[in-house]
């Protein structure tokens, strides 16, 4: 499979390992799948309650394409650079201050991330204690990825630390790849 027809981000390549290119892979695909599941979801309770037999357990699937589809979206987005971050600031910079933001930045991550690991532990914990209604299937069932995405987010984290400070923190965007790419066409 060539470059252009994946769907792991080639984007800040000298951020990436390549070993967990198969788990952004796998998370993307578990992301459609959420998305297309989410969808469905509303969808069908949408039309089983209009014409009157609603699936009252169907608020419950579709919760949970909602809330996994969240969190995994946010361990996929710290992987590929697209979460929210200072990038505009730190675009403009050079050297050792932009490797000190750089780093700021994704401690700042990390803290969020380690936070979330730490205290979405404890809720998944507490989640055994309460029930979704009307299946009575444990909340833990919703919360337990609230720490998988801390730990995931976390290791992405970490990889973009130590690659950036062996190798730089600089972005190659994937505009300025086509720019090269028509450059050499033309040139």
């Amino acid at each position: 499979m060539s470059q252009k027809e994946t769907i792991v981000s080639q984007q800040d390549r000298n951020l990436k390992w390549k070993a967990f290119d198969v788990l952004e892979r796998i998370l993307m695909i578990l992301c459609g799948v959420a998305i297309a599941g989410f969808t469905l979801g509303v969808f069908l309770d949408v039309v089983t309650r209009s014409i009157g037999h609603p699936w009252l357990w169907l608020q419950e699937v579709t919760l949970g394409f909602f809330v996994y589809g969240i969190f995994l979206g946010a361990s996929v987005a710290v992987r590929r650079n697209e979460h929210v971050i200072l990038a505009n600031t730190t675009e403009n910079l050079r050297g050792a201050s932009r490797v000190l933001l750089e780093t700021f930045n994704r401690l700042v991550v990390l803290g969020v991330a380690l936070s979330l690991l730490y205290f979405g532990y404890i809720n998944f914990l507490h989640g055994f204690q309460s029930y979704l209604m009307p299946s009575m299937t444990p909340i833990a069932v919703l919360t337990v990825i609230l720490p998988i995405s801390g730990v995931l987010i976390s290791l992405f984290t970490i990889e973009q630390l130590i690659n950036g400070w062996k190798k730089g923190f600089h972005t190659h965007s994937m505009f300025e790849e086509n720019k090269s790419d028509e450059e050499e066409m033309t040139g």
